[in-house]
């Protein structure tokens, strides 16, 4: 009996607060249905207009800055002028140096044969010298030389 008691206790106590909150939800209700929000369709297509003017504008700087790049992607060159002007330049004088080089080396070559010759010619004109005042040494020369072939 002691815990029916309890029980009925607790259930009254539940039963009242349940009271209290049905009353506070239908003094919400009613507020809630006291307040009007009127939405008109003129209100709206007025913030419709107005996103989309907003829209339409950014659309069109968009399309103003593609179109920009797309202008600037048509002129662009993938090396600069500059570029193009240094390494003709630099082109053309690799070439000259070649050149020069090529020529000089050519030049020092036909020197060093000169002086070749040169050497040859005074050393046979000594020999020749020599041969003139030992004419016997000269045919004992020659008839070593034909032993030698």
């Amino acid at each position: 009996m002691k815990k029916l008691d309890e029980i009925m206790e607790l259930m009254t106590d539940e039963m009242a607060d349940f009271k209290t909150s049905v009353l506070k939800l239908q003094l919400i209700s009613k507020q809630l249905f006291g307040l009007s929000i009127p939405i008109s369709t003129e209100a709206m297509e007025k913030n419709l207009n107005t996103f989309l003017e907003k829209q339409e504008e950014e659309n069109q700087s968009k399309h103003a800055i593609l179109n920009s790049i797309d202008k600037k992607l048509e002129h662009a060159m993938i090396m600069p002028n500059y570029m193009l002007v240094i390494f003709g330049i630099l082109g053309i004088l690799m070439l000259g140096l070649l050149g020069y080089f090529g020529f000089t080396a050519k030049a020092a070559k036909e020197e060093k044969f000169e002086m070749y010759w040169m050497m040859i010619k005074s050393e046979n004109e000594q020999y020749e010298e020599y041969f003139l005042e030992n004419p016997k040494l000269e045919d004992d020369y020659c008839e070593w030389l034909e032993g030698k072939k």
